[in-house]
């Protein structure tokens, strides 16, 4: 295998987890607001804006990592990454929640400006809070699970969550 295969499949092994944890609760939280809006004739988008959304978040998640200050307290007790990577991926997704909500109103309107304005005015906040209250528990689930993985290791998480590898059996 060549050296550029080995580095796109050890990339593409480490893009896949956080991926696969935004894809599904991407989906949950479109499903809830999708819930929360039944009856009023507001549309959400499908599948693939939540794919498209879920390899943005898992790449972005990637780089963040190799950031130097998101990795600021290896070595003190879980809580103090866990809390501090939460709060950085959370303003990241508030971030990412208003300008998602500000493209549909600058869609209807001739500047950004306006459409900010319309925003403001128009967004129904208990809604768009209770979004980011899920996001934030579900950012928190991550956050928890990657810096467990990060101390005890891949394989002996996931051998506490699934049993021994057939390996360890032996």
């Amino acid at each position: 295998m060549s050296t550029l295969t080995q580095k796109l499949k050890h990339e593409f092994m480490k893009v896949l987890p956080p991926t696969i944890f935004f894809f599904v609760i991407l989906h949950i939280v479109a499903l809830i607001r999708a819930l929360m809006v039944r009856g009023t004739g507001i549309s959400f988008p499908g599948s693939a804006s939540a794919l498209i959304a879920a390899l943005i978040l898992g790449k972005s998640v990637l780089i963040a990592d190799m950031l130097p200050f998101i990795n600021r307290f290896p070595d003190k007790p879980l809580i103090w990454n866990v809390g501090w990577k939460t709060l950085m991926y959370t303003l990241v997704a508030l971030l990412l929640h208003y300008l998602e909500r500000l493209y549909e109103y600058w869609k209807a309107t001739p500047g950004f400006a306006a459409a900010n304005h319309e925003l403001m005015m128009g967004i129904n906040w208990p809604r768009f809070w209770a979004v980011q209250i899920l996001l934030l528990t579900l950012i928190l689930m991550y956050c928890d699970i990657a810096e467990l993985a990060r101390v005890i290791g891949r394989k002996t998480l996931k051998s506490m969550f699934f049993g021994p590898l057939p390996t360890q059996t032996k």
